[in-house]
């Protein structure tokens, strides 16, 4: 067994990031400035590098990353890439490392991973996080856990780092309920990109001033904070990501999958499929979700 964290080491873990993509890298920028040991790695190495000069060690391999550490925190892309690097890092995970699971892999995909866990001896926290590049950057993404009672302390000052509110649902991280609610919470966020671009594309359509609609809904029952982000993207033409369009794709195809499975139908999150995979088709995978509302036209 892992030898066990005094008081100054629970307060200060040694957290391993898999995953320095543009979510993983701003968690550990913000882990970094709480203090915290951090050793980073990715698969393009060079997106790990990137944070030595903040502080943190790039290790060469996902094993030596975990080597030692306390906590595992993985931020990749989905199930299947978690599962490899994971699955790479076996030789260096010692029985009763606490794991956190913070990507968007589905409840199917976080049960495998559990599975992996439990045969590994590891701690398991089912922890995806709500959020976008600025809320990550900020330190105030929203984290949804489940996971064992023993994890709690050991995850209190990482989860207070990267997040402004840590959600504990009350399962032990196996059965995916944390996932389970991000996805609901996505297929909202959905919903709300794509009606906002579809509304401007229509005021654009039938030659009205999109700002009049804004104007319209202001400080009413049908504003809202998202719906002003997402239609300043639009109306200003800049397309940033701060969460891309084929994130968007997958976690959208994930919702649809569990609706399949669980018997909902879900034909709003079935059309915001087609509407990405039309923006991908057009090269625009890379860019900010808000682009749905370009879905709204044929291409030139």
């Amino acid at each position: 067994m892992a030898t066990p964290a005094t008081h100054d080491d629970a307060a200060r873990p040694t957290v391993a990031v898999l995953g320095t993509g543009l979510m993983g890298a701003a968690m550990a920028r913000n882990l970094l400035r709480a203090g915290l040991p951090v050793r980073v790695w990715n698969r393009t190495r060079a997106k790990a590098e990137a944070l030595v000069a903040e502080g943190a060690l790039c290790a060469a391999s996902p094993v030596d990353a975990v080597t030692g550490a306390d906590v595992v925190l993985t931020m990749l892309n989905d199930g299947a890439r978690v599962l490899a690097a994971m699955r790479e890092a076996s030789p260096g995970l010692a029985p009763g490392t606490v794991w956190a699971q913070t990507a968007t892999v589905g409840d199917a995909a976080t049960a495998e991973l559990a599975d992996f866990a439990r045969e590994q001896g590891l701690v398991f926290v089912d922890a995806p996080v709500l959020g976008t590049r600025q809320p990550a950057e900020a330190g105030e993404l929203l984290v949804l856990a489940a996971g064992p009672d023993i994890a709690r302390a050991v995850l209190t000052p990482v989860f207070e780092a990267v997040g402004r509110h840590t959600t504990w649902l009350d399962d032990d991280g196996s059965t995916g309920a944390a996932s389970r609610l991000k996805l609901v919470l996505n297929s909202w966020v959905g919903a709300l990109t794509h009606a906002t671009a579809e509304a401007i594309a229509l005021a654009q359509g039938l030659g009205v001033d999109p700002q009049s609609f804004l104007d319209s809904v202001s400080g009413g029952p049908l504003d809202n904070g998202y719906l002003r982000v997402k239609a300043k993207a639009i109306l200003t033409d800049d397309y940033t990501p701060s969460f891309s369009v084929d994130n968007a794709l997958k976690d959208t195809r994930l919702i649809v999958d569990a609706g399949e499975r669980s018997g909902v139908r879900l034909d709003v999150a079935r059309a915001g499929v087609a509407r990405f995979e039309r923006l991908v088709d057009r090269g625009l995978g890379e860019s900010d979700m808000a682009a749905s509302y370009l879905a709204s036209f044929d291409e030139g």
